[in-house]
């Protein structure tokens, strides 16, 4: 029995697989048996040391206000990255040299610079060049480090999505009337968001993860610079990465978990679409496009 893309694997095949999966789950355990054992013998299971995490004043104090700004941070610079480097992948494919080019030199160029690079840069031009407190200012600079790069990373997504569609998509939508912003806004992007949504989901995730480099570098009090406030306190170093590292794992499984309830969204609502554009509403696409009913090609 075959599949499209693979032949159904036979008796000799489920018995390697299920002994690859036996011995898997076998070395698994062995490992998560071995650190358990490594960490009760340098007492990081003590209860004193995962007792604060119990109490309210662990949570209200330090993680949850730490929370917060981790999610302030990322929610800014998704909000910002996500419709700046749409602009910036659809310029890269313009006609028009002008625009092209000074696109390109800006995502090649903030594309290469590590995000940390950016946030100490925009740290020490807010600082010598505004006006801004001192106490908003890591926050600041977390979030324009996160934003140059990461819009110019999904610029490249949006590009690469864009350009992976069918070229008859682009040929049937000139071929009704349709100009070029039309096509891109009404038939391409629309179907480019679908294979693009993965991609920029973990560019997401990635914005998560690095708010915490703004707290090691520039003192932001994101999650793990509370943490570190918290270990402080209380000597347990160890119990408050593992705790810090199971709230990363949940925000970004639910981040990854909403996208992938989205994509199945977009597809099942694809699926059962199929509307047929005609001349009337390719006129009055024309007519709103241009002010009228008829009008030179800009594009």
């Amino acid at each position: 029995m075959t599949s499209v893309l693979y032949d159904a694997p036979g008796p000799k095949a489920k018995r390697r697989n299920l002994i690859f999966s036996v011995v898997f789950f076998v070395l698994l355990a062995l490992l998560l048996w071995w650190i358990w054992h490594v960490m009760d013998e340098k007492g990081q299971l003590k209860w004193s040391l995962w007792k604060p995490f119990t109490t309210s004043e662990a949570w209200t104090t330090y993680l949850l206000p730490g929370l917060a700004d981790t999610l302030k941070a990322a929610a800014l610079s998704m909000v910002i990255a996500l419709p700046l480097g749409a602009v910036l992948g659809i310029a890269r494919m313009s006609d028009h040299r002008w625009v092209r080019i000074p696109a390109g030199a800006v995502v090649e160029f903030f594309r290469a610079i590590p995000v940390l690079l950016l946030m100490l840069f925009a740290n020490e031009f807010y600082v010598r060049s505004t006006d801004i407190p001192s106490d908003s200012r890591p926050l600041y600079a977390v979030v324009t480090g996160l934003v140059l790069y990461n819009a110019s990373v999904l610029a490249e997504v949006v590009r690469a999505g864009i350009l992976s569609l069918p070229k008859g998509q682009t040929e049937a939508a000139q071929a009704i009337g349709l100009r070029k912003t039309q096509t891109m806004t009404s038939v391409l992007l629309p179907q480019a968001v679908t294979a693009m949504l993965p991609a920029i989901v973990s560019q997401l995730v990635v914005i998560v993860k690095d708010t915490a480099l703004g707290g090691v570098m520039l003192g932001f009090t994101e999650l793990l610079n509370s943490r570190g406030t918290l270990a402080a306190n209380y000597a347990n170093d160890i119990p408050s990465f593992i705790v810090v590292a199971v709230i990363f794992i949940i925000l970004n499984f639910i981040l990854t978990s909403f996208a992938s309830w989205l994509e199945g969204w977009l597809r099942r609502s694809k699926r059962s679409t199929g509307a047929v554009v005609g001349a009337g509403e390719v006129d009055e696409l024309n007519a709103a496009e241009i002010g009228g009913p008829q009008g030179p090609d800009k594009h």
